[in-house]
């Protein structure tokens, strides 16, 4: 990345830099928010001197009969501090849409980074992390960050209020004025210790947020395990504990509000208060006007609420940076050798360099190694293989021998640490998810679908990107022999489907994840059990057509490296790899494997004696 997401080390750096990278992004916005209430500190002050002349000029002489005071002067009285009041509610109303439009898109821009990010990073990360903390970076993180980008443009404002009603105060009365200012002094100090006590209570709150998220999206995503098996009271129990957790958590930012939000508030208060005792004294003994005492009081009155906006803006700055530091932790992740957005990246082959034909898929010494409660644990151990192209590979071996594990770094989901991987000369750890996708695709067990319609689920295509044709995705749902399914539909292509394909069985689903990797018609196709829910003989019908991929052109037929358990699959395969303890044990034909390989004799075996 060309620079870090994270913010520079201490608060009040951390806390100036986050309002500046927010305001620095959306420059047009932010200038016109600032500028408006600028001129609302301007016209604030400007209606209270105002407000001192109309009372020394106007109103007391009005009163005391003194000087001819008539209609015209009333009028135009009137009229000057309707003209300020028409510029205060217009600059208030600029700066209120402005800064939400500020706020809102510093919040989508933490968003579209941290989930560009989630994209980008691999498996053995997102696997690390459970899924509510996620959604929690994504929704309350990205919330929490830009919540301070509302009220700041007002608080800059203020600072220009505070300017210029500092001088109109000591030029109507310098001894009211020096009063006046006092409260800045009082109202700085009670802002730092606010933010002292506030910054640990809003990241605690935060982070049981998160807790929250993640219970009760394991309780909704297990919701057919909780009912099945009777476990709703201790769902239950699990979600009051982080629920009463996060309330304890809440209560204690409260109890921090609480104490010294109202201090902040009588601060001017007092201020005015005094200004007003002090000035009628002077008033009384003939050493000020009454202009100026009025001034000076409407100035602090006015100000009261603005000064209180800092202190909005210093209590919601520690749970800006908490949510922003969190994301960041995300965005700044250190990436693995793979550079999102590059152009494919060309390695020299590593496979047999006699042979006429370059492999589709050559692994040298790939090795995958992940961190461990007691060290690093070794998923793959020195794996190497030479795979020619349009070849259909199994790949078996006992549970947990890293089949699935292989397939994820052939598909780039997961970088090996050591050795190289080649899909089609392409190094598969250091190649982009959108180069890879164009050449390979990868079908799991796990069929996912998407709430939508049928051609959506198929093509995965923007609204406004034409993606395949209607013709393609028909001919890829005959190949995963869901054709006939589809047309049965109330509205074929355009049915809608329900959240994760409630409305279709299992294999159907899994018929669907295969046209929709057949639509694309990939060269490498890799399949991670993804028939497991389909009968024999559907199954049968799905592998025999993948040669058929390329417009009937059986030469161009995809090279196919699947996760195989049945008999009759495996025995599809031009090549067997036999995998245990993430080493590749065997490779060859069945016959061969089960001459040399005792370990595959009895895996076969025992699927046979499943299959009957």
């Amino acid at each position: 990345m060309s620079r870090p997401y994270a913010l520079p080390p201490g608060r009040l750096r951390a806390s100036f830099a986050l309002v500046w990278r927010g305001l620095r992004d959306n420059p047009v916005n932010s200038i016109v928010a600032i500028a408006a209430s600028a001129i609302y500190g301007v016209a604030s002050v400007a209606s209270g001197w105002l407000l001192g002349r109309i009372t020394d000029q106007v109103i007391v002489p009005g009163v005391r009969g003194e000087g001819s005071i008539g209609a015209r002067e009333i009028w135009l009285a009137a009229l000057a501090v309707a003209g300020v009041a028409v510029v205060t509610a217009l600059s208030v109303a600029f700066r209120r849409v402005y800064a939400g439009i500020v706020s809102y898109d510093v919040q989508a821009g933490h968003r579209r980074a941290v989930t560009r990010r989630y994209l980008e990073l691999p498996l053995a990360w997102h696997r690390r992390r459970p899924t509510g903390e996620l959604l929690s970076h994504a929704s309350s993180d990205a919330e929490a960050a830009a919540s301070v980008f509302a009220p700041v443009p007002l608080a800059i404002g203020v600072v220009v209020m505070l300017a210029v009603a500092a001088a109109a105060m000591l030029v109507a009365n310098v001894w009211l004025g020096v009063l006046g200012l006092a409260m800045l002094p009082l109202v700085a100090v009670s802002n730092a210790l606010y933010e002292r006590a506030m910054s640990p209570a809003v990241a605690a709150a935060q982070a049981r947020r998160a807790d929250v998220a993640d219970v009760a999206h394991a309780s909704f995503e297990g919701a057919q395990v909780v009912k099945t098996l009777g476990t709703s009271p201790q769902e239950a129990t699990r979600f009051r504990e982080v629920t009463d957790s996060l309330r304890a958590a809440n209560t204690k930012v409260g109890r921090v509000s609480a104490v010294f939000e109202p201090v902040l508030s009588l601060i001017p208060t007092i201020v005015t208060l005094l200004v007003i005792v002090v000035g009628t004294a002077q008033v009384a003994a003939g050493q000020a006007r009454t202009g100026g005492v009025v001034t000076s009081a409407f100035l602090l009155s006015v100000m009261a609420g603005p000064v209180g906006a800092i202190g909005y803006v210093l209590g919601q700055l520690p749970r800006s940076v908490v949510g922003y530091e969190r994301i960041a932790r995300v965005v700044d992740t250190p990436a693995t050798a793979r550079e999102p957005g590059r152009p494919g990246v060309r390695a020299s082959s590593s496979g047999s360099s006699g042979s006429a034909v370059a492999p589709a898929i050559t692994l040298a010494g790939a090795t995958l190694e992940v961190p461990g409660p007691h060290g690093e644990i070794r998923l793959l151990d020195d794996v190497s293989l030479d795979i020619e192209p349009g070849r259909t590979i199994a790949v078996v071996g006992s549970t947990g021998s890293g089949k699935s594990t292989l397939l994820d770094v052939l598909g780039g989901l997961t970088p090996a640490t050591a050795g190289t991987v080649q899909v089609l000369g392409l190094d598969a750890g250091r190649t982009s998810h959108v180069e890879l996708a164009r050449q390979l695709a990868y079908v799991t067990q796990e069929a996912f679908v998407f709430s939508g319609t049928v051609r959506d689920n198929v093509t995965l295509t923007d609204p406004g990107d034409p993606g395949p044709s209607d013709d393609d995705v028909w001919d890829a749902l005959e190949r995963a022999r869901l054709a006939q399914v589809v047309r049965d539909l109330p509205d074929g292509l355009d049915a809608e489907l329900g959240e994760r394909g409630t409305t279709l069985s299992g294999g159907q689903r899994q018929r669907l994840a295969i046209a929709r990797a057949l639509v694309r018609r990939p060269r490498v196709l890799l399949l991670d059990d993804a028939t497991s829910a389909l009968d024999p003989a559907v199954e049968g019908e799905i592998l025999a057509s993948l040669g058929a991929v390329t417009d009937g052109d059986t030469a161009g037929a995809p090279t196919v490296v699947m996760v195989a358990y049945r008999p009759a699959t495996i025995a599809r395969a031009d090549l067997v790899v036999h995998v245990e303890g993430g080493r590749v044990v065997d490779v060859g034909t069945i016959p061969e494997l089960v001459a040399r390989d005792p370990g595959f004799a009895d895996l076969l075996q025992a699927y046979e004696r499943d299959r009957s």
